[in-house]
């Protein structure tokens, strides 16, 4: 699929993230909420909220970046993509304006390439898809996410 995952995100100057990417407890991982990267790690240029700077096709996008994203801090955790057993649970949030009602159109960037990678078997996931006020760092998505590892 010719797909890249990002390193670790670099965060802007003067943060710092007081809580781990991904925490395994036995065969359950738990993914602290990401947002879409480019391939050298920083956050997507794409800023903003849906239904006012952000089209659904970027935010769609953004979306497919995030699940890079979290992939990549998967695998530095657990070392082989092939451990995971299945995706459990997914919470999409989307910044966005009040009057905007396509949050789901947006986390389906995030599904559709999970499906893609690990069929409906692994890939099939429960899934929240929310709109919120706005997000961190101007980012137009995050996602975080609970599978569980062979």
């Amino acid at each position: 699929m010719r797909l890249s995952l990002p390193p670790p995100i670099k965060t802007p100057p003067g943060v710092e993230f007081p809580f781990v990417m991904v925490r395994v407890n036995g065969k359950r991982a738990t993914i602290s909420g990401h947002g879409p990267q480019v391939e050298d790690g920083s956050l997507s240029p794409i800023k903003g909220k849906l239904g006012a700077e952000v089209s659904i096709e970027d935010g769609y996008h953004t979306a497919k970046l995030t699940a890079l994203s979290i992939l990549g801090s998967l695998k530095r955790e657990i070392g082989n993509l092939d451990r995971v057993a299945n995706w459990s649970r997914v919470f999409g949030m989307v910044a966005c304006t009040p009057d905007f009602a396509k949050q789901p159109a947006v986390i389906n960037g995030f599904s559709d390439l999970i499906l893609e990678l690990y069929g409906p078997e692994r890939g099939a996931h429960s899934r929240s898809a929310v709109g919120m006020a706005a997000l961190p760092f101007g980012i137009p998505v995050e996602i975080e996410a609970e599978l569980e590892l062979k």
